[in-house]
C-alpha cells in the first residue's frame, strides 16, 4: 500500500529543519530545469555536498507519469471495510506474517520492549507495504519523482522538502544513490517511508552507523515502531477503532479502512 499523499503532512514539520539557510522556497511551475538549478542553490545553502547534489540532480528529467498517478489518486478507499481487507489479507499473506513472527521474534520482542509496539503491528504493516520486503518497494528513481512533484505547484512545499530530505539521505550515507528508488510519492524502503519520516524516524538497530531501510530488517522495524511511539503509541493498549493507538496510527495512513486493516491483519496474526 502506497502512503500517497497520506503522511506528507510530516513533511510540513521539518520544513524549517530542512530548509534552514535557504533564502526562500524555490517558485514551482515555470522552466523546470531553472527550477532544479534554484533547488539546487537551497540544498548547498543547507549543507548538501555539491557533489551529492550533481549525482542526484544533474540531468534529472520531469515525469508526467508520475503527475498523471498523483491526479488519480484521489478516492484510492471507496471501497468498504470489508471489500478493501478480502484483497489485502488472504490465507497466504497470513501464513506468511506468522512466518515472520517466527524468524524474527527476538528481534520483535527487543523492539516491543523498547518502543512498546507489540510484534503484529509491525509485521502487519511490514506485510501490508511490501510483503514483508520481498514485494514491490516501487521502481522509480525518487530524486526525478520529487522533483516533479515539487515543481508542480498543488504542493511545492511539501514535496520541496521530501526532495532536501532525500538529498539529505544520501549525503548521511544511509543510502547509495543507486538505492534511491522508489514509489510515487518517492515512498522508500520495506515499510514506504517518505524521506521526511526516514529522516525523522529513521534508526540504525543494526549498529552499522547508517538507517538503511531497504536491506536492513532491524532498521526497518524498529523505524517502524519509532514513528508509532513519536506520534502517541502506548504499550499495551487496545489499537482498534476508538483507541489511542488507533489514532497515533494516523501518522501511518489518515485512512480509517487502511488503519482498520492493520489492526485486523495483526489479530490474525496471532489468531484473534
Amino acid at each position: 500500500m502506497r502512503r500517497f499523499g497520506l503522511a506528507l503532512l510530516v513533511g510540513a514539520g521539518l520544513a524549517g529543519g530542512l530548509l534552514s539557510g535557504a533564502a526562500q522556497a524555490a517558485q514551482c511551475g515555470g522552466d523546470f530545469n531553472g527550477f532544479v538549478a534554484a533547488m539546487s542553490r537551497e540544498a548547498a545553502a543547507g549543507g548538501i555536498s555539491q557533489s551529492v547534489i550533481s549525482q542526484a540532480l544533474g540531468g534529472v528529467q520531469q515525469d508526467q507519469a508520475v503527475l498523471n498517478f498523483d491526479r488519480r489518486q484521489r478516492g484510492t478507499f471507496r471501497k468498504s471495510f470489508e471489500q478493501y481487507v478480502a484483497t489485502r489479507v488472504g490465507a497466504g499473506r497470513i501464513k506468511g506474517g506468522q512466518a515472520m513472527l517466527q524468524r524474527h521474534a527476538a528481534l520483535l520482542s527487543r523492539i516491543e520492549k523498547q518502543f512498546g509496539v507489540p510484534p503484529q503491528i509491525l509485521v502487519a504493516i511490514w506485510g501490508l507495504e511490501t510483503d514483508f520486503g520481498k514485494g514491490d518497494m516501487g521502481k522509480l528513481p525518487v530524486f526525478r519523482v520529487l522533483a516533479t512533484m515539487a515543481h508542480d505547484c498543488r504542493r511545492t512545499e511539501l514535496f520541496q522538502t521530501e526532495l532536501l530530505a532525500a538529498l539529505r539521505i544520501v549525503q548521511r550515507g544511509d543510502l547509495r544513490l543507486s538505492d534511491m528508488i522508489g514509489a510515487y510519492a518517492g515512498e522508500i524502503g520495506q515499510t514506504q517511508f517518505l524521506p521526511s519520516s526516514y529522516i525523522k524516524y529513521g534508526v540504525d538497530y543494526d549498529g552499522n552507523g547508517h538507517v538503511d531501510l531497504r536491506h536492513s530488517v532491524p532498521d526497518v522495524l524498529a523505524s517502524t515502531a519509532n514513528l508509532l511511539r513519536t506520534n502517541g503509541w502506548k504499550a499495551g493498549a487496545d489499537y482498534h477503532p476508538g483507541s489511542a493507538n488507533f489514532d497515533a496510527m494516523r501518522e501511518w495512513n489518515r485512512s480509517e479502512i487502511y488503519r482498520r486493516t492493520i489492526g485486523y491483519f495483526a489479530d490474525k496474526l496471532v489468531g484473534r
